[in-house]
């Protein structure tokens, strides 16, 4: 494949959704897969055939409010020009939306339901609460997670109690 070839096909993959995305914010609870995909990486390796790009070395994506920093980073494209049926990211996976970020060895992200998958010893943080498990399932527009444990892997969740503020009478 030429280097023209892939120059195209990242430009389709980035750009294809750019126009819907003029009229779209991500905002919390909204679909984001009208919303362009920037990726940055150290390579890029493409097969239109195969519907797949990966990129590879110190990789960040980004769609609206949501960061994805890896390894490598496969996009499998859907029938649609330019159209991400999802993310996989392996390899020092870390996961940034807004105040939480989630920690894993590899993570699914399909940007048309808004779900993530953490798998390989997932943690995810918020403030200064954490929850860890086997796997970690995050539906984003919905703002809710399920965690699961397995074997010896088991749930685990610290909550911290909000800092209580002393007024001036000692309460």
């Amino acid at each position: 494949m030429t280097m023209k070839t892939l120059l195209i096909l990242a430009i389709c993959l980035c750009s294809a959704a750019s126009a819907q995305a003029a009229s779209q914010a991500a905002a919390p609870g909204r679909d984001r897969s009208g919303l362009p995909i920037t990726i940055k990486s150290n390579e890029l390796t493409a097969d239109n055939k195969g519907k797949i790009a990966v990129f590879s070395g110190k990789v960040v994506a980004k769609q609206g409010d949501i960061t994805i920093f890896a390894d490598k980073i496969a996009v499998n494209y859907g029938e649609k020009k330019g159209e991400v049926e999802k993310i996989e990211a392996t390899g020092n996976v870390r996961i940034v939306q807004q105040n939480r970020t989630g920690f894993a060895a590899q993570a699914v992200y399909n940007s048309r339901n808004g779900l993530i998958v953490l798998t390989g010893t997932p943690h995810v943080t918020q403030g200064s609460d954490s929850i860890s498990g086997k796997i970690i399932t995050y539906y984003v527009d919905r703002d809710v997670s399920i965690v699961s444990g397995g074997g010896d892997s088991r749930v685990e969740a610290v909550i911290n109690p909000p800092d209580r503020k002393v007024n001036a009478d000692g309460r």
